[in-house]
């Protein structure tokens, strides 16, 4: 995962289509705009789900819904956020969608002194 303000990735992306620079090596990855667009998304609640989806296993969104006391639609709407920021993966089996937490520990690097902050992700069993 990166940070990378919007500006930033859209003069990447434009200078890359027209040939002028290759392709990051990272440019696949996920990216946030800053560690702040992170920790608005790491609340108490949604860190909370994330115990649940790695402690509990649910085998579907459903039952994760029962397990949180959530409404499907709302969960489906956040585990797409997550989803999108590589902090789980979201599998079909047999017809049912079902969660599954990518990431065991998340550190973001402040530099005080400019824009140059980092998130370093740990894969589960990594």
């Amino acid at each position: 995962m990166k940070i990378q303000p919007m500006k930033d990735l859209m003069a990447e992306m434009r200078a890359v289509a027209r040939g002028e620079i290759p392709a990051p090596a990272d440019a696949a990855a996920p990216s946030v705009e800053s560690a702040e667009v992170l920790s608005r998304l790491l609340t108490p609640g949604n860190r909370g789900l994330l115990r649940t989806i790695r402690d509990a296993k649910p085998r579907s969104v459903a039952e994760l819904a029962r397990l949180t006391n959530r409404a499907e639609p709302n969960l489906l709407r956040t585990l797409g956020k997550l989803e999108s920021l590589g902090l789980l993966r979201m599998r079909t089996v047999d017809r049912r969608r079902v969660p599954t937490v990518t990431v065991d520990t998340l550190r973001v690097e402040i530099d005080p002194h400019a824009m140059a902050d980092r998130i370093v992700t740990t894969p589960i069993g990594g």
